[in-house]
């Protein structure tokens, strides 16, 4: 994991404490927190063959985001999402990444120069699943009346 150094916009003395560093797990941990803030994403991860790849080599909370930094500072950010079904893709995906670029941009204080989001699936909400009654039985044709 990278480290990313953050400005000291302060004093002197501040700046003579020493340098202040986030680690990309931690820009990772935001941003999915931001995402699942979005009404729409009912899930922050990567597919199948990445999930199992990711299992080995990180943490949960990097597991479906990527964050990479250029050498001005900027942040680029890929997220894979898991959005509710019904859910308008594009004005969610948008959304997302909108408040990923405002929550990592006023936590960190770092510009953040792209957010691409990967949209891996749609699930019903579970609040629907619950809902919706037992089909089983429900979809047999009435008896027709027997005639005699």
């Amino acid at each position: 994991m990278e480290n990313i150094e953050l400005s000291n916009e302060g004093t002197d003395e501040q700046s003579s404490l020493g340098d202040i560093k986030v680690n990309h797990s931690v820009v990772a941990s935001i941003v999915r927190l931001a995402a699942l803030e979005v009404d729409g994403v009912c899930g922050v991860g990567a597919g199948l063959v990445d999930g199992i790849a990711d299992l080995f080599s990180k943490r949960e909370s990097d597991r479906g985001v990527k964050v990479s930094e250029d050498p001005e500072g900027g942040y680029s950010i890929e997220i894979r999402v898991v959005m509710d079904f019904g859910t308008e893709l594009a004005k969610t995906a948008y959304q997302v990444q909108l408040t990923v670029r405002d929550r990592l941009a006023t936590m960190t204080g770092k510009a953040v120069k792209r957010v691409d989001v990967i949209i891996e699936g749609v699930r019903v909400p579970r609040e629907r699943k619950e809902e919706q009654p037992s089909t089983r039985g429900e979809d047999v044709w009435p008896e027709s009346p027997q005639t005699d």
